[in-house]
């Protein structure tokens, strides 16, 4: 609840900057890991599959978590589970950072990301119930999404920095200090307590949300897999009935955990969906292009790390402009002007990066998707949670996480996915091709086709074919990042075109908000 005439918080500053920096912790650890991903895969022996599960491993946990938390922090106190999600970044991130083997590290992953899921979708709800409904409450949500998505182009490259000096585990610890800095600001200058709810929480719709979102994403993940198909549907098989039983559970429930009385709300479900491909299309490209840019063009990690920056400054430049859009021009605009920068970003990377690309191409593509970013997520974010009563903050944060999150899952796995099927496609092409094809081995081109990692091994343990091998990896890698791309600026155009036609301008939404609002007002619902 505001406690000034102006709709914000008293010591609304420091408040906002303590959730900012409790957000940004979580879009670090989101993103480290990308820039690392060459040198886990050479210390670790993984397989591309592997690469994937580790970048997706935190939104995996996040994604998995951030419903049922959600629905835990508007009952049980926003600010209690923030500051114990930014108390367990800390043991995870250790896990992270030490972890001996594979599966030691995506479970350190997977930890980190379930820290961030107290943490992250509180920062917004809270945002929601401090600030009234208007052109503050805008702002400040538009300076939140720019600096926390900020984080996760800034991780990498202080990340990029401690690989030149640090084991690859050192860049999991990057978020430590600013948990405990969150943690102290968040203590002393956030409430207590603010339009929370009272209503019991539906742990069954809770479990099953989390299993479900798990299936999906790992399923996605592995498909690409060797030998892994068969998992793959089954775990995707398996996404589909829960997903079924999900929607009958929160159907019938008498407090659902996720109300879908709210959820098909055009305001609420259009850009729940549309920042599920813009944080994807960001995520995504940033965890192709991290690999790209070490294992074709030959950039040091502190190279690679800050070759992403014009990202950030693209999300920082707009950050006040996309507020200011939205109360201007609506939500629905100024989402499809984001769409508008992050095309072009996808063709950027499509035609233009190869082997000889040069610096200015790569910054240009993470300058458009930085934009684009900065200029949809505000308004799907404001549209989320001005679509829902205070009450429901948390369900509308937690969507407004999930968009990012799960979006920043499925698409890292899915760019994943047809990087790691390109690269094995191309590689066994030119194999087929060679003259020596016959001298070939099949557990010779197993390990050529599995990833980059792999081939560059195989390759230091035959000096003679060295340079055939590395040249013969990169032309694959590049082939199959270039269906990553591909795929990324599909699915722009099909979140182009669903803002566009189901999504109302300025009148409508307006119209649709005051609707909401009786609507909550009605039924005895509270809102800022």
């Amino acid at each position: 609840m505001s406690d000034d005439a102006s709709g914000a918080p008293r010591r609304a500053g420091l408040v906002l900057a303590a959730l900012i920096v409790s957000a940004l912790v979580c879009n670090i650890n989101l993103a480290v890991a990308n820039v690392a991903l060459p040198d886990i895969g050479l210390e670790l022996g993984m397989s591309q599959t592997g690469l994937t599960l580790v970048a997706v491993g935190c939104t995996l946990g996040l994604a998995m978590s951030v419903l049922y938390l959600g629905a835990i922090g508007d009952r049980h106190g926003r600010k209690r589970l923030l500051l114990l999600g930014l108390a367990l970044t800390v043991p995870a991130s250790a896990i992270s950072a030490w972890a001996p083997d594979t599966g030691m590290l995506v479970a350190g992953r997977v930890f980190t990301g379930v820290a961030a899921g107290m943490a992250y979708p509180t920062t917004l709800a809270l945002i929601t119930a401090l600030w009234a409904e208007g052109p503050l409450r805008v702002r400040a949500i538009a300076l939140w999404s720019a600096v926390s998505a900020g984080g996760a182009v800034v991780g990498p490259v202080i990340a990029g920095l401690l690989l030149e000096n640090f084991w690859w585990g050192s860049v999991f610890l990057i978020a430590v200090p600013l948990a405990a800095i969150g943690f102290v600001l968040v203590f002393i200058s956030v409430p207590g307590h603010v339009n929370e709810s009272t209503k019991p929480i539906d742990h069954m719709g809770g479990v099953l949300s989390v299993v479900m979102v798990g299936c999906l994403v790992l399923g996605i993940g592995v498909i690409s897999a060797p030998g892994k198909l068969t998992a793959a549907l089954v775990l995707l098989g398996a996404a589909v009935v829960l997903i079924v039983l999900f929607a009958w559970r929160e159907l019938r429930a008498d407090n659902p955990i996720y109300d879908l009385h709210y959820a098909r709300r055009r305001l609420f479900w259009v850009p729940a969906v549309a920042g599920m491909i813009v944080f994807g299309s960001l995520v995504g490209s940033m965890f192709v292009g991290q690999q790209f840019l070490q294992n074709v063009l030959g950039y040091s990690t502190l190279e690679a790390g800050t070759a992403i920056l014009p990202a950030a400054v693209g999300m920082l430049l707009v950050a006040r402009l996309s507020a200011k859009l939205v109360v201007r021009i609506g939500s629905r605009d100024t989402m499809l002007l984001g769409y508008a920068f992050i095309l072009p970003a996808f063709i950027v990377m499509l035609v233009t990066w190869d082997e000889g690309t040069s610096y200015a191409w790569v910054g240009l593509g993470y300058l458009l998707v930085g934009i684009g970013a900065g200029l949809a997520l505000t308004p799907a974010a404001r549209s989320l949670t001005g679509s829902v009563p205070v009450t429901r903050a948390g369900m509308a944060s937690g969507t407004a996480d999930l968009q990012r999150d799960l979006g920043g899952s499925i698409m890292q796995a899915l760019l994943g996915a047809l990087l790691t099927l390109g690269y094995a496609s191309a590689f066994a092409s030119q194999i087929a091709t060679s003259p020596a094809a016959d001298e070939v081995s099949q557990s010779t081109q197993n390990a050529l086709t599995q990833s980059y990692s792999s081939a560059a091994t195989l390759a230091q343990q035959y000096p003679q074919y060295q340079d055939q091998i590395i040249a013969a990896a990169r032309t694959s890698f590049v082939d199959g990042a270039n269906w990553a791309y591909a795929s990324g600026a599909i699915a722009v155009v099909l979140g182009a075109i669903l803002v566009a036609i189901c999504y109302p301008k300025l009148a409508g939404e307006k119209t649709l908000i005051t609707q909401y609002e009786k609507a909550d007002g009605g039924s005895g619902a509270t809102t800022a």
